[in-house]
């Protein structure tokens, strides 16, 4: 069984992780006949908004303890990941994603990224080992890693932040998947685009089992 590390940013679109797509990534790495474990980093959301108003709240929440609501309690600190214990690592997206895993949502181009997340990425990447994004998360992995080949769909002030970054960016629609083969990474756009949930479960479903069939390539080979 292919073991993926799921990276979450917290609890809820508008200040962490996005929860469809956070569970319809666990629901495709069981359905293609993988295993998971969540993480999340250890840190302080940005900020807490009410996600019926739109407003931000008068409080303090942290990612890690968020995060284990959409994991039912079964999480890791992002400090305890290790890439030679996983054969993958994905990020759902979520405005968690660019406001508490990094500051793209704020800064665009010249975004702070989070130092566990950095460190996760890069040593999956140094281990040749594929790394899945979706939605807005495609945007931290180009700050990471630079020349990188992503998608967001279609934003144009976002395409133009991730090229500023050094990456090249493809536009997509509903349910497309685009692959850096050279760096083995794997995006689609999610709700980056107006999409439904059918459209996520899509291209959530297409980024995992090509992640799987990438996995199974490198280990038989």
């Amino acid at each position: 069984m292919k073991n993926f590390a799921v990276v979450l940013s917290g609890c809820g679109v508008f200040d962490g992780a996005e929860i469809h797509e956070a569970t319809l990534t666990m629901w495709a790495i069981m359905k293609h006949g993988g295993t998971y474990q969540v993480f999340a980093p250890d840190i302080d959301q940005h900020h807490v908004i009410n996600h019926i108003t739109g407003e931000e709240m008068d409080e303090k929440r942290n990612v890690l303890v968020e995060s284990a609501r959409i994991a039912r309690g079964v999480i890791r600190d992002l400090k305890e990941y290790n890439p030679a214990d996983f054969d993958a690592i994905i990020f759902p997206g979520g405005f968690g994603a660019a406001k508490n895993l990094s500051t793209v949502a704020f800064d665009g181009p010249d975004a702070k990224v989070d130092p566990e997340v950095e460190r996760a990425v890069k040593e999956t990447h140094q281990a040749g080992k594929p790394i899945g994004a979706l939605c807005i998360a495609p945007a931290v992995i180009a700050k990471i890693l630079g020349n990188v080949t992503i998608t967001v769909g279609q934003d144009e002030s976002t395409i133009e932040a991730i090229e500023k970054m050094g990456a090249s960016h493809a536009e997509t629609t509903h349910g497309e998947v685009i692959v850096d083969k050279k760096n083995k990474i794997y995006s689609s756009p999610c709700y980056m685009l107006d999409a439904n949930i059918l459209q996520i479960g899509q291209g959530v479903d297409q980024v995992v089992e090509r992640m799987v069939a990438d996995v199974i390539r490198m280990t038989s080979g």
